[in-house]
């Protein structure tokens, strides 16, 4: 089954104009781009036919060109990135088995999580979209409250029933713990990874629905799916001791290159 990985990258954020041109410094001392470092990401994931990095600015555009990645321009109306993945499927011209979205602000996405969300599709031939999970230590889930505290919004979580599928995603930290765990302690909470993999068929669908009320709300894409009661399979991975954070917010580039040192001396 070929695969193409599509990386959407918008200048105009709303919570963060111009994120993927924002410089992430590792730990050799070379600043890199937030939209380099997700492309390098991609290209480190097995059994991938194809990596595009789909944007609609001309800035992006030059700036992922000019690390060589293969650029797919697509218009300023896609209102996220699975619309935007869409758009940079058809005028590729299609012929893919599986789509990924490797969202532009997971720098730290390890290749085995869409190596095993691509498994995990393969693996079931009713599900249209999968998206992966990750069990959510006590620091990562202190991480969550402490952005809920501040005001921030952090990562997003999720929770699923015992067929794997998605019950609810939601940026407040679900399911209500009730406690504090030690940094080392593993929790019930699942941080959602914001990866997606979808077969043609549900991302053609996906851009004539309209959004609905809790898409709107919460500003999560993948609701859109729920809330038109169409099943997003839950593919739960292990970090394998890396840390995981994506970067929403301008606090999030200290804290993603305190990760990238941690993982180099690791």
């Amino acid at each position: 089954m070929s695969v193409l990985i599509a990386i959407p990258a918008r200048y105009a954020s709303t919570r963060y104009p111009g994120k993927p041109l924002v410089e992430l410094r590792g730990p050799d001392g070379v600043a890199k781009t937030l939209v380099q470092r997700s492309w390098e990401a991609a290209c480190a994931v097995r059994g991938a036919d194809r990596v595009v990095v789909a944007t609609d600015d001309a800035r992006i555009r030059a700036a992922a060109e000019g690390f060589g990645a293969e650029v797919v321009m697509t218009s300023e109306t896609c209102q996220n990135g699975t619309e935007r993945c869409a758009e940079a499927y058809d005028r590729l011209g299609g012929g893919f088995d599986i789509v990924v979205n490797l969202q532009g602000d997971a720098p730290l996405t390890p290749p085995w999580f869409v190596e095993e969300l691509i498994a995990g599709l393969r693996a079931d031939p009713v599900a249209e979209v999968a998206t992966p999970v990750l069990r959510c230590d006590g620091r990562a889930l202190n991480g969550f409250l402490e952005d809920r505290r501040a005001g921030r919004v952090g990562g997003t979580t999720a929770v699923f029933g015992r067929d794997r599928k998605a019950l609810y995603f939601s940026k407040e930290v679900i399911p209500y713990t009730g406690r504090r765990y030690d940094d080392a302690e593993e929790t019930p909470v699942f941080h959602h990874v914001g990866v997606y993999a979808y077969r043609p068929s549900a991302l053609a669908a996906y851009p004539r629905w309209e959004a609905g009320p809790l898409e709107k709300l919460e500003g999560l894409e993948q609701l859109r799916f729920l809330e038109r009661e169409r099943p997003v399979l839950c593919v739960e991975v292990e970090a394998r001791g890396r840390q995981f954070w994506e970067l929403n917010n301008p606090e999030d580039v200290a804290r993603i290159e305190a990760m990238l040192a941690e993982m180099a001396a690791g």
